[in-house]
């Protein structure tokens, strides 16, 4: 049975605490990125995304903090495109651990 996490607990996950994982979700879908550790750690290139359900700013292709959420409300045609391929590249890589419990 896959986890549960709510939002506040994937935080836990976010790289800081070198004994645990790093956790990423897609579209609610928990990932353990740990391997990914040079990407999703602290200092790397995509760390904001770490300990969080990161749909929009992939959709969007952004780091900006206000895009790190799940809603994907108001993605264009073309954004929903763009998170599907990033949710096939997390799924062909890295392991599915959970799911995120919506507030």
């Amino acid at each position: 049975m896959a986890t549960e996490f709510t939002p506040n607990q994937l935080t836990q996950f976010n790289g800081t605490d070198p004994s645990k994982p790093i956790y990423v979700a897609v579209k609610g879908r928990v990932f353990d990125v740990t391997t990914g550790k040079s990407f999703y750690g602290p200092g790397g290139p995509y760390a904001m995304f770490a300990g969080k359900d990161a749909s929009r700013a992939l959709a969007k292709m952004s780091k900006n903090d206000e895009d790190i959420t799940p809603s994907l409300d108001g993605l264009s045609e073309k954004e929903i495109g763009v998170l599907n391929d990033w949710e096939n590249k997390f799924q062909a890589k890295y392991p599915v651990v959970g799911r995120v419990l919506l507030n």
